[in-house]
């Protein structure tokens, strides 16, 4: 395995910054996000440190050669945006943007796109489930003529009032990823087990099923406050936390031990979110070094 971090929590840095930050922690890789510039409409979106709407061949070249520079390899291309979006011209700009993403993904020659199956969170599960079949198998055949491995991230994205009450991803389940997987075997899956955690889905076991579809790794820990649940139940919002690896409920060490028995060798990312780290670029960076710290007892 290798380990690495999520960029989005290094927005104001340039590509070359973000490299070398990641060469003088010892880090092996980074996932590097692609938003669209402009503004973000929630937290960690907006991201850009590779634009997609303008790479060519020499640009190809240029980020090869600073990753080459500082021996970081690229272990995916992150967007996350909601291609169920309810809005249909939100819809169709998101779908367009994640080809695009694909599609850069394949002339760098890596080989993942890690994004959302997104959701209407309006709606029911099985009225979205007929937007996914309409929208999806497109986006699923552009992935495979690209050679590229499309990694679904669970997070039911259900943390804000705009948000509920159906959250604005809908593969977060096994049962939902059974569903999908099976109607389309070509996507994989981007596990991060901190939102399991506050779902009460054991995500032990979701490795021991599904290590097979898992073509990425998030590395995000997640506390449940108790008092909080007990305040407002697990249909209130509040009661969950995100935190650095080894500062929440996740059991790591059971993690990595079915991650090696499932035969997952690819990439660890670190994902902060943990706002506790936020309050300056420093901090940001104590976070990652934390983590690595953390981790690196995991992956050698």
């Amino acid at each position: 395995m290798q380990l690495g971090f999520v960029s989005a929590i290094l927005p104001d840095f340039p590509l070359e910054d973000v490299f070398g930050f990641a060469a003088a922690e010892g880090f092996d890789c980074v996932e590097l996000m692609c938003w669209p510039p402009g503004a973000a409409d929630r937290r960690y979106a907006g991201v850009t440190h590779i634009d997609v709407t303008r790479i060519d061949a020499a640009e190809v070249e240029r980020i090869h050669a600073l990753a080459n520079r500082h021996g970081v390899a690229i272990s995916g291309l992150g967007y996350y945006p909601n291609p169920l979006d309810p809005n249909s011209e939100a819809r169709r700009f998101c779908i367009d943007h994640l080809k695009q993403v694909i599609t850069a993904a394949s002339m760098l020659g890596v080989g993942v796109v890690n994004t959302f199956i997104g959701r209407d969170p309006f709606r029911s599960v099985p009225a979205n489930w007929t937007l996914v079949e309409e929208i999806w198998p497109d986006i699923v055949r552009h992935a495979v003529a690209s050679q590229v491995k499309v990694g679904i991230e669970n997070c039911p994205m259900l943390f804000t009032l705009d948000e509920w009450p159906g959250g604005k991803n809908l593969a977060v389940s096994p049962a939902l990823w059974r569903k999908l997987f099976e109607f389309l075997p070509a996507l994989g899956l981007n596990y991060d087990p901190s939102h399991l955690i506050w779902q009460h889905i054991d995500y032990v076991r979701c490795i021991r099923e599904f290590g097979n579809k898992i073509v990425h790794v998030h590395a995000k820990d997640a506390r449940i406050d108790a008092d909080n649940l007990y305040e407002y139940g697990v249909l209130g919002l509040g009661w969950h936390t995100p935190k650095l690896p080894g500062l929440g409920d996740v059991n790591w060490g059971a993690v990595f031990s079915a991650l090696t028995d499932a035969g997952y060798t690819g990439a660890v990312c670190i994902e902060v979110e943990d706002r506790a780290y936020e309050g300056s670029v420093n901090d940001r960076k104590r976070a990652l070094r934390q983590s690595r710290r953390y981790l690196r007892q995991f992956i050698s």
